[in-house]
């Protein structure tokens, strides 16, 4: 059979089906189906089961690709062979990294500086005590790291019996650390009633803030470990960066204002076929510009969030390519992603008592270099303390950049097994407590508000995209 063959080109998308003789589940297609079918019915299974714990979504969609993984359904040989065999993962992983792209495209749409502005200078302050310490702390982790989780080279190959170089293991386990997950953000803030609060303003406008400097320090790591292919030459990362650079000055002072003024020349003359017309030119363009940072170095997804934050307010193109795009991105693809970096995570591959500890430095070390830098900084911006407090606890929300960095490493060869499962634990971990520890730091909380009362736009980057749209359209929000 086709399906069998270990060459991914000799795959069949579709079957001649069962009177054939043909198996459906032996072909790309219908397998796919049935695996996106899977994945959806378990994770949305546990986002029920969890709800009443009122934990955010991705933490039941991680949690449903690690069940269906090799920690546990994984293990079944039938069920592995049937339903997750090997060859398949490429078409999985490209269409959950596709949905990933797009996603990142709607994120930079939807950013939104003006509660940068409103706050102040408190937000600035807090991202960046949220980012400094946790990612200092990744030199003096690595080492650690590396006696509790020894490399280990695959059988048979010489080539990988070394660990990974030390500047780019740094630089992802420092970008691990620093990251706050802006949509998981959103969802416990809104769940709690406290995002027309100062807390919740604070919150998103340091957490949009965290997200620059995490998409900054994303760059950096792909450019530090590009230099390790055969035969590259050694300025190779200085050549990532400065392309890198070079694309986002022109996306945002050239190629911005250029859609701005198309924008307000056509504002007057648009029609149904034109707004359709111009949210496809929009994800095609985004597309392209992930293809350029691929080009580059760099990995497709900074491409998309670029242009996106390129795509300029006026006329209202941002907020039609975002209804275009969001609720396939969101309610189908993008779980597909959170759920591939569970299936891609083995709980088995962290054993021995070192490797444990591991994983409990690294939680503390995530959690207390976030809580203390930003309950430092907001208290002596003059907020009070348990507010300070629970800031500290929702700016260590994990979640989407955390996995692609992670992701991203293990790609690269810088992150293993063992190291990537130790991150993966340790998202989980400081998501699932973000909610209860807010909850007691917080117990007297503004009345539930909305994207109206509160004046923060929380869209198809931000938070429940699907429920937000159709609110929007409500509201009229065309």
């Amino acid at each position: 059979m086709a399906a069998n063959s270990s060459s991914s080109s000799a795959v069949k998308m579709a079957s001649d089906g069962l009177w054939q003789g043909e198996n459906p589940l032996d072909f790309a297609l219908p397998l796919l189906a049935v695996q996106i079918a899977v994945i959806l019915g378990v994770t949305q299974g546990l986002a029920l089961a969890l709800r009443p714990l009122r934990q955010p979504k991705v933490v039941a969609e991680i949690l449903g690709g690690i069940l269906l993984g090799p920690s546990a359904l994984g293990r079944w040989g039938a069920f592995r062979r049937t339903i997750f065999p090997a060859w398949s993962s490429t078409a999985l992983d490209t269409v959950s990294g596709l949905g990933l792209l797009l996603f990142l495209f709607l994120v930079g749409l939807e950013l939104d500086f003006r509660a940068v502005r409103r706050v102040g200078p408190r937000s600035v302050a807090v991202a960046a005590a949220g980012i400094v310490p946790p990612f200092l702390a990744a030199p003096a982790l690595v080492p650690l790291l590396r006696l509790a989780v020894p490399a280990q080279a695959p059988p048979h190959d010489h080539r990988h019996h070394h660990a990974a170089p030390f500047l780019p293991l740094c630089v992802f386990v420092g970008a691990a650390l620093s990251v706050t997950a802006l949509p998981v953000l959103a969802c416990i803030l809104k769940e709690l009633g406290l995002l027309a609060a100062p807390l919740g303003e604070t919150a998103m406008a340091a957490a949009a803030v965290n997200d620059v400097f995490a998409w900054a320090l994303l760059a950096l790591a792909l450019a530090v470990s590009g230099g390790d292919h055969k035969g590259t030459s050694e300025l190779a990362p200085v050549y990532i960066l400065a392309s890198g650079a070079a694309f986002v000055a022109f996306m945002l002072c050239a190629l911005r204002p250029l859609m701005s003024r198309l924008a307000r020349r056509h504002a007057g003359a648009v029609t149904s076929s034109s707004s359709t017309t111009g949210a496809a030119a929009a994800c095609a363009l985004a597309l392209l510009a992930g293809t350029a940072t691929d080009a580059i170095g760099v990995h497709p997804v900074f491409g998309a969030f670029v242009f996106g934050l390129s795509v300029p307010r006026d006329g209202g193109l941002a907020e039609r390519a975002g209804e275009a795009v969001a609720p396939l991105v969101t309610g189908l693809m993008l779980p597909l992603y959170f759920a591939a970096s569970g299936l891609h995570t083995n709980v088995d591959a962290v054993r021995g008592a070192a490797a444990w500890g591991m994983v409990a430095l690294v939680v503390a070390v995530a959690f207390l270099g976030k809580f203390g830098g930003t309950f430092a900084v907001a208290a002596c911006t003059g907020m009070a303390r348990r507010e300070a407090a629970a800031l500290g606890v929702a700016m260590s929300a994990k979640g989407l950049v955390e996995l692609i960095v992670l992701n991203i490493g293990k790609e690269r060869k810088v992150l293993d097994d063992t190291t990537f499962a130790i991150f993966v634990i340790m998202a989980l971990t400081t998501t699932v407590l973000a909610t209860p520890f807010m909850t007691a730091l917080y117990l007297s909380t503004p009345k539930a508000t909305t994207p109206e009362s509160d004046g923060t736009e929380l869209k198809g980057g931000d938070v429940c995209p699907a429920e937000l749209i159709s609110s929007n359209r409500s509201r009229g929000l065309e």
